[in-house]
């Protein structure tokens, strides 16, 4: 009896312990954009933890700066934005559009060196990001004509590419070829079947893979340190540049915002797919 009573007891202890474990590591994982939203709302120039005073002090002083930049200053607010913006958008597209027919192919063709492509495309993922910004600025740097802003749109597809493979492949993965041999035997040709009902049946993993690029570029900062000039620099490198001769208390204010556009995002993907088309 007392070995029956233990058993019963030991799934109660270890769903308790593992609750407990996931929400402390849950916690340390919202702590630093707890600090940040909670730093933003203090009201001195000093990083005091937590805040003496609160209000909205560094919020009205955020504002100020995006509609009426400083005229001395060769780069505001809203002009890294717009880059950020313009940059994301592109390597989205870029991205997805590259990654739709990739997927494709490694899902349903075998050919010689797939797995080295698949592992080639993986790995921008754990290529260290500063000697990937170094060698990009070095190829492009040899070349002979200048990018402009093309050098971060290139720099962001490679680094969004196995997200937006990677969503893409789960997506096709999904849909067995019995429908496209179906839309064939109804007298559609092979790229009729493909546009018609492989795309479509596609569509979660596409939006999934087109959110994470642009949420991915949009945050992009090591990278981007390399390659951006004073005509392109973004939103990221802009809020770094208010840090570096001293810290200006409103970039906590511009963070927040940056925060809540990724997380309007990410709540947008799981109300569109759910866990459907997404892959890590």
């Amino acid at each position: 009896m007392t070995r029956l009573l233990l058993r019963a007891a030991l799934p109660g202890r270890l769903g308790r312990s593992t609750g407990l474990l996931a929400t402390l590591v849950l916690f340390l994982a919202a702590l630093p954009i707890l600090t940040l939203i909670v730093m933003s709302f203090g009201t001195t120039s000093t990083l005091d933890f937590p805040p003496a005073h609160l209000g909205l002090r560094w919020y009205r002083a955020a504002w100020h700066t995006f509609v009426s930049p400083d005229a001395s200053d060769p780069l505001s607010m809203g002009t890294a934005l717009t880059t950020s913006l313009i940059v994301a958008i592109a390597t989205m597209l870029v991205s997805t559009a590259v990654a739709v027919p990739a997927s494709y192919a490694l899902s349903r063709h075998r050919f010689r060196g797939k797995p080295f492509v698949e592992q080639l495309i993986a790995l921008p993922i754990v290529y260290p990001l500063v000697m990937l910004g170094l060698a990009l600025l070095i190829v492009f740097n040899a070349l002979p004509v200048e990018l402009g802003m093309m050098r971060l749109i290139i720099a962001h597809v490679i680094l969004t590419l196995p997200f937006t493979i990677k969503n893409c492949t789960a997506s096709v993965a999904a849909i067995g070829p019995e429908f496209e041999e179906a839309a064939c035997l109804m007298g559609a040709g092979p790229y009729r079947a493909l546009l018609d009902v492989v795309l479509p049946l596609m569509r979660p993993g596409i939006l999934a893979g087109m959110l994470f690029a642009f949420i991915v570029s949009f945050n992009e900062f090591t990278v981007t340190f390399f390659l951006y000039d004073i005509n392109t620099t973004t939103l990221p490198v802009w809020l770094y540049s208010r840090t570096v001769s001293a810290l200006d208390p409103t970039v906590f204010s511009f963070a927040v915002f940056t925060v809540a556009i990724d997380f309007a995002l990410i709540w947008m993907l799981e109300k569109l797919m759910g866990d459907s088309g997404i892959a890590i």
